[in-house]
């Protein structure tokens, strides 16, 4: 059965199942147009609610091609639709054009601003190197799920807010909704395996100075990326790294913070990165393929590659200062020097050195 064919017998039946059942609602099947992807759904909507539940046609399809029955996929969808209804969050409908109640609720998140490049065009963001700073309204996260809202540029208006409000607010907020988390790799693993299994391993503990590498998140490890555009995240990550560091984009929902002790170097980096989210992160999940760094003394975030290009631009400074004359700056000085020179002259020059005549 090929996608379309699955689609449109997928959806009918599911309507069935669900009026079998006594539910009440309108199946339709639309484009949910979110950061990072874009996919066709099945909504279900109770009658006389606004709120309904998106599945992932997509999905449910993989999962028949993978040898799950058709019946089973079926089963399945009607049990994440129902559990979704469920569990949706109570909240006032009227409350979401309430600014003034809304900003409460306001986080913040970072996202590749090429891989969202025309999304961007519609809601309001601040640019950070190729990554961008997005900004959504937080209705409810636990252990039982998610809801929130991305604002867009329309819903922006419509509350008559201006963006540089709504980032002011958003530094002032979302530090206190999802408030940063800076641990170790030690520990982190040592909460995934246990204490006394890290500690047979001679994972755990480690001493704050030796650690190679701390995750940067936030409590539910939901776009937890998004702390990179907090006010005090960079100096508080060189606290931890003692002093300056690369960052590396695991995922939209963490970052990994290096210190920049000369153990590693940009392009070791770079490929680690790439390789990673090549094979392990999902393509919804994905930040960028670059590293960044964060100078603690010039309070500096950056690209790994400007940070490169500024360091080699200082050092020839530094040397020209001390009246030295680096390999770099004696290649310029010639090529500047040729440059200038009259054509003839340097075909004089070239001919003389081999001994011949000049033409």
């Amino acid at each position: 059965m090929d996608y379309e064919s699955f689609k449109e017998k997928f959806v009918e039946d599911l309507k069935d199942r669900l009026d079998d059942q006594g539910a009440d609602v309108k199946v339709s099947v639309n484009t949910v147009n979110k950061l990072n992807e874009s996919y066709e759904a099945v909504t279900v909507t109770p009658e006389g609610s606004n709120i309904g539940v998106n599945i992932g046609i997509d999905k449910f399809y993989d999962a028949m091609e993978n040898g799950r029955s058709y019946d089973e996929v079926v089963d399945k969808a009607v049990e994440v639709v129902n559990s979704g209804i469920t569990q949706r969050p109570d909240f006032d409908i009227d409350s979401l054009s309430d600014y003034s109640q809304m900003k409460e609720k306001l986080a913040m998140e970072v996202v590749s601003a090429e891989a969202n490049k025309e999304m961007l065009e519609t809601v309001p963001h601040q640019n950070m190197e190729d990554m961008a700073v997005v900004y959504r309204f937080v209705l409810n996260s636990d252990d039982e799920g998610r809801a929130s809202i991305l604002v867009t540029n329309q819903l922006l208006e419509s509350m008559g807010v201006t963006p540089e409000q709504l980032h002011a607010d958003a530094m002032e907020n979302a530090p206190q909704i999802k408030p940063v988390e800076i641990k170790g790799m030690s520990e982190v693993m040592a909460e995934m395996m246990g204490v006394e299994q890290a500690e047979m391993m001679g994972i755990f503990p480690v001493a704050p100075e030796d650690e190679k590498i701390f995750v940067a998140t936030v409590p539910d490890k939901v776009h937890g990326a998004g702390v990179l555009a907090y006010q005090n995240f960079m100096d508080q990550a060189a606290e931890r790294a003692g002093g300056d560091f690369y960052i590396l984009p695991s995922s939209i929902h963490e970052v990994l913070i290096v210190p920049d002790n000369g153990e590693m170097g940009l392009k070791d980096l770079e490929a680690m990165v790439k390789e990673v989210n090549a094979t392990q992160v999902a393509p919804a999940d994905k930040l960028t393929d670059s590293v960044y760094h964060y100078d603690s003394q010039a309070k500096i975030f950056e690209l790994g590659e400007k940070f490169v290009a500024r360091q080699a631009e200082k050092e020839e400074e530094h040397a020209e200062e001390k009246g030295e004359k680096s390999v770099l700056g004696e290649l310029k000085a010639k090529k500047e020097e040729v440059a200038k020179a009259p054509k003839k002259e340097t075909i004089d020059k070239g001919a003389k050195a081999k001994g011949g005549e000049a033409l």
